[in-house]
Formats: structure tokens, sequence, C-alpha cells
């Protein structure tokens, strides 16, 4: 399979496969990179398409790079990358993780498909959660701005106001979501209501979290991602 390592507007950025008019752009998650692509492409690229995959900021090659990992940040990125690959390639589908979904819902008005592994899709919700894990009122986090957690996440004032400021666009395409029976991120009365909504099609993964990432769990992605490419 070939890969082309190159820049999109200064975002660090690869394409796998041979030339075609279809193509998926390919979104990691937290702590991710654009190389993760390479298994999906493995599956993605025979079946006629070419994977395009970039790191967000601080992420992958941009991990020592001025850069912050917040939406007002990722989404204008993200909208030149898919303003390039709509001028390159016919159909430009979406293969997202996590709050690479999220991400990719705030930047992208529609796609020709969208297949979403444990997606934020309730960042409102996920936030409000992470206040009540750790103790926080709203009011405290409007004073404070910024409140390290003893789980690792920093509450921030201006990430919820922006998620309240900034609501997910409704896609029309066909959506099909990977999602973890334990997923801690999501619940399932988020990703049900989501589904009903969208009409997007869902399989649940029993005895599995939020990160795919045991052998088991990756074999079953990788069914999942030869049903719906």
């Amino acid at each position: 399979m070939t890969r082309e390592l190159f820049e999109i507007a200064g975002v660090s950025s690869v394409l796998y496969g041979q030339p075609s008019d279809q193509v998926y752009l390919f979104i990691h998650g937290k702590g991710g990179c654009k190389e993760e692509a390479e298994a999906f492409a493995d599956i993605a690229c025979p079946a006629g398409y070419q994977v395009l995959a970039i790191d967000l900021p601080a992420h992958g090659a941009r991990k020592k790079l001025l850069g912050t990992f917040d939406p007002w940040t990722v989404v204008p990125e993200l909208r030149e990358i898919m303003a390039y690959a709509q001028q390159r390639w016919r159909t430009v589908s979406l293969r997202a993780n996590s709050i690479g979904a999220y991400f990719a819902m705030l930047a992208f008005p529609d796609l020709h498909k969208a297949l979403l592994v444990s997606p934020i899709l309730d960042m409102e919700r996920l936030i409000c959660d992470m206040m009540e894990w750790a103790g926080v009122s709203k009011e405290q986090l409007q004073k404070q701005g910024e409140i390290p957690t003893a789980f690792g996440e920093t509450l921030s004032w201006r990430y919820l106001t922006y998620v309240w400021e900034h609501p997910i666009h409704e896609w029309h395409c066909p959506i099909h979501i990977l999602y973890a029976e334990q997923d801690n991120m999501t619940s399932r009365k988020t990703v049900d209501a989501f589904v009903r909504r969208s009409g997007a099609s869902l399989t649940v993964v029993k005895d599995s979290e939020h990160w795919f990432h045991t052998p088991e769990q990756l074999e079953v992605l990788n069914r999942w991602t030869q049903e719906w490419v």
C-alpha cells in the first residue's frame, strides 16, 4: 500500500492508497496520531478508497509544536482540511475516534458517509459529568476559569461556553457507530438518543470500554469496518 507524507496548510498529513476519486478522512482521538489510520487503510484502500489522516494540534508530529487541543483551534483546521479534500476527491467520507468525532460534527456540515468509533456525542453532558466527578459547580468554574482534576482533565469555563454557543451539525449522510458497552465518556442513553435523531446504525460491543485496544476488541473493530466501509 502506498503512503505519502506531506502537509496541508501546515498540518502534518499522510495519504494512503492508490489514486481514487473517493477518500476517507481519518481523525484520531485524544492521545492519538495520524498513523493510527493505517489499520483502517488496510481495509478501506482495497475497497477503492484513499485514506487521508492528519495530526491534530499537540499530537503526533505536532506534539512539540505550539497548538492547543480544543475546538476553537481544531475546528478551523478541520475546515481547511475538508476544503482541500473536496477539491481533490469526488466524495469525502469520515472515520473518526472519540473526541475526533465531536470535532468533526462541529466542523463539517455533511459528508458522504461517517464511521464513528466510541464517539463523544454530547460534550456538554460529558463536561457536566466530569464536573460532578470532581465536585465542581458551574459557579466555581465560572469564577476560576480553569480547574485541574484528580483524573487528569482540566475543566474549563471557556470550553463549556464554547459548547453552549456551538451546536454540532445534524448530518444527513449514512452514519455507523461502534460503541463500547462500558463507555464512561458517552452514556448508552446519549448514544441511543443520537441514533434516533440521525438514523445511524449502532453496533454495541459487550465487555468493552471507551478505548478499543485488546486483540479481541481490534478484531471486532476490523469486522465492523469491513461491514460498513
